[in-house]
């Protein structure tokens, strides 16, 4: 027998492991937990600042209301600009902006500025938010290795804006407002610096094709036109005809949107990354978990400060279980099981458990007892959300090209945005109606005018949770229907984003151009 002949062809090149991908993860980790506590560390400052900087009770929803319009609406401009401009460099750029930003907030000497200064955050952490995203999709290829990098991440996305309640009370209580801004700025440039030093982009991953700017006009418009329609609807009804208006506007430029990048040779969000079945479900599915969540943080603060009279510190603490719930399923569940079993066993079942944890809600009475049924509850969604979290950051990014990595992270935070502010919108709609409903029944024979409005706002609550868990359960079922890839295998990312070895490349298909 002869020598065996060379084979002939150069071998597939994987991607270098990067030495220092970890210590890149607690700087892009740090960045992601300012981005989620700014979301939720506002709110408790909300009434002393208003009161300070002499706001109208007309404007004050402009204080959450600016950071939403602009950062919801230059979500995928912003992805876009990560897969152009590189991630790395856009990331340093929305930390050290944000911080600015954070400044300017923290120091507002009048309601202009104030208002100025959070839509300065929003588009800042329109830049930070994708670009650290799909950092962690290009830098972490390997299946474990992912699984515990997203587990970390889907813990802080999950849990951070509980954790944002507790910083604000602490804040707002012992020292200032003021310092629910500052507190940013020391966040910010840690992350910043590191960032600079140890972040390392896989070469040959940007998307250098010309701006699409047809694209980033209709996508702005129609997110910002959706976003403000529904923010609108909380304070001045559904029925309203600037709220209407919203969202006829939003309609139109969306699907303008959508017909202009099918069309366009350079697209800003390409239709492949939407298409995906996989992606598509974890989109939606992600989305409408996050309206279910976002109704919840608003009625248990509400419950626990005015009905059960915590302070805002106390109230922090008491989100703490679900933040412990949070970690665990994220961390020691989901991102355990992750390279075992199919996302959607991990996905469905998760949303399902934190609709058992939103079902004990809707028992809530006025004097409930908080270790017997807010607790148990909370630790419920805790699991459930950070089990279901885990897997959805990960495939959300999964399987797709690393020149699209940016949009298909941005699509992610689009989601939750939006989720975000359809879910304060429309719960908050059907409590104030039950409500209202609920003294106009009960008025005549009611002895205790205070208690029976503390039941009519309890009552509120419990109704729009009634519809949590049915949106909840609709998430759980599109993880099960529409996702059907296979558990992802032990090999690395290839360039062009499908994974090597024979069952991911099955499982997890890549759109053709």
């Amino acid at each position: 027998m002869g020598t065996p002949l060379p084979k002939t062809g150069p071998a597939p090149v994987l991607p270098a492991t990067d030495p220092l991908r970890w210590k890149a993860l607690v700087f892009i980790a740090l960045a992601q937990l300012m981005v989620v506590l700014d979301a939720t560390i506002v709110n408790i400052a909300l009434p002393w600042a208003q009161r300070d900087l002499g706001i109208s009770d007309g404007n004050k929803q402009w204080v959450i209301t600016a950071y939403a319009l602009a950062f919801g609406g230059l979500l995928l401009f912003g992805g876009r600009i990560a897969d152009l401009w590189g991630r790395k460099r856009t990331f340093v750029t929305g930390l050290l902006g944000f911080a600015f930003a954070s400044a300017l907030g923290g120091a507002a000497q009048g309601e202009a500025m104030m208002l100025g200064a959070r839509a300065l955050q929003g588009m800042f952490g329109a830049l930070l938010a994708p670009a650290a995203l799909s950092l962690l999709a290009v830098m972490f290829t390997d299946a474990k290795e992912r699984a515990k990098a997203f587990g970390i991440y889907g813990a802080i996305a999950g849990g951070g804006g509980a954790v944002g309640l507790i910083l604000g009370g602490f804040l707002t209580e012992y020292l200032n407002w003021r310092w629910t801004f500052f507190v940013n700025i020391p966040f910010a440039i840690i992350a910043a610096v590191g960032a600079y030093f140890v972040v390392r982009e896989p070469a040959g991953s940007r998307n250098r094709s010309s701006l699409d700017i047809p694209g980033v006009v209709l996508s702005t418009l129609g997110l910002v036109s959706l976003v403000y329609g529904f923010t609108r609807a909380e304070s001045n009804g559904w029925s309203d005809a600037v709220t209407v208006g919203m969202f006829v506007a939003s309609a139109v430029a969306l699907l303008a949107f959508v017909l202009t990048e099918s069309k366009v040779r350079s697209p800003l969000l390409p239709l492949r990354v939407l298409l995906d079945r996989n992606r598509g479900g974890v989109y939606l599915s992600l989305g409408l978990a996050v309206i279910a969540m976002f109704g919840l943080f608003l009625f248990l603060t509400y419950y626990l400060q005015v009905v059960r009279g915590f302070s805002p510190v106390t109230t922090g603490f008491a989100f703490l279980p679900m933040i412990v719930g949070m970690i665990t399923g994220s961390t020691q569940i989901g991102a355990r099981l992750m390279t075992r079993v199919r996302p959607r066993l991990l996905m469905g079942p998760g949303f399902l458990v934190a609709a058992l944890g939103m079902l004990l809600l809707t028992q809530l009475k006025v004097d409930s007892s908080y270790p017997a049924l807010v607790l148990p509850a909370q630790l419920l969604l805790g699991l459930g959300m950070g089990t279901a979290f885990m897997p959805a950051m990960s495939l959300a990014t999964h399987g797709v090209e690393p020149r699209d990595a940016g949009v298909a992270s941005a699509m992610v935070n689009t989601s939750q945005q939006v989720g975000g502010a359809i879910g304060t919108a429309l719960l908050n709609t059907i409590a104030a109606s039950a409500t209202t409903a609920y003294v106009a029944s009960h008025a005549a024979g009611a002895a205790d005018p205070k208690l029976l409005q503390a039941q009519a706002m309890v009552n509120g609550y419990t109704h729009a949770i009634w519809w949590a868990v049915g949106i909840l359960v609709a998430a759980a079922t599109i993880a099960l229907t529409r996702i059907n890839t296979g558990v992802p295998g032990g090999g690395s990312l290839k360039a062009s984003g499908s994974t090597v070895g024979a069952e991911d490349e099955v499982a997890v298909p890549v759109v053709a151009h």
